[in-house]
């Protein structure tokens, strides 16, 4: 299969071979063999290869400081799957009898759940639109949430989507339903964000109608129920992101 992966990334010239042998076999020296690392450690921090190739390949690129980057990333996840892992342990103990998990480690691993679950599934996109280090405090306030204050920002989250539906059925974004829908998301919202402005808030908007995993979500509320919060944010933030 690694001949396979040398053999694309050399066709989209990703990563060529020092030399072609007489017999066409690729000969790798060690700047190559180099790179190939730093691609395959950039891979699997889930990064696209074209995002890789302006990052190897950029006039200040220095390996030492990629692979110092690496490592520290590398043990950040390491420390979140011994979390992770421990957890799974008390749940199975709990389950055979061995001990009463507390409320509170099972909470704790439901945030973590909920977070990567989160990555996952959005992590690129938000990363590449807000940056690594908003995304991170994000996570961080999702993790110090009480219990108290996840109950509430779940509770929220459905008022949220009944005040859309109730506001889609006067048909009026401009509205005072709609003003009230776009104050509740912002409440919603400061529960993961520590900052605000009317502009992010704008731009996260229109990503609920750009990106079909977002509009998915607000098609459950009603059809076209994202394209009607973003022109009631508009309204509401004053930001035309077309102007």
């Amino acid at each position: 299969m690694i001949y396979d992966v040398l053999r694309h990334y050399d066709e989209i010239g990703l990563l060529k071979p020092l030399r072609t042998s007489s017999a066409g076999y690729r000969i790798y020296g060690a700047r190559e063999v180099e790179l190939l690392q730093q691609i395959l450690l950039y891979r699997e921090l889930g990064v696209e290869l074209e995002a890789i190739r302006q990052i190897i390949y950029a006039r200040d690129f220095q390996i030492v400081s990629a692979l110092q980057e690496h490592l520290s990333k590398l043990e950040a996840r390491k420390a979140e799957l011994v979390e992770i892992i421990e957890n799974v342990q008390r749940t199975i103990a709990s389950h055979q009898g061995g001990i009463t998990m507390a409320d509170q480690a099972k909470f704790k691993g439901l945030k973590k759940t909920l977070i990567e679950e989160n990555e996952q599934k959005y992590g690129a996109e938000i990363r590449a639109k807000y940056g690594d280090d908003t995304i991170d405090r994000s996570n961080r306030k999702v993790k110090g949430m009480s219990e108290q204050q996840f109950a509430e920002a779940q509770s929220l989250s459905v008022r949220l989507n009944e005040t859309i539906a109730a506001a889609m059925q006067n048909g009026d974004p401009a509205g005072e339903l709609a003003r009230i829908a776009c104050e509740l998301h912002k409440t919603w919202l400061m529960n993961y964000w520590d900052f605000y402005s009317p502009e992010a808030h704008m731009g996260l908007a229109q990503m609920y109608v750009d990106d079909e995993r977002f509009r998915a979500n607000y098609e459950q509320i009603a059809p076209g129920a994202a394209e009607f919060f973003r022109d009631a944010m508009r309204h509401y933030t004053g930001v035309d992101l077309n102007a």
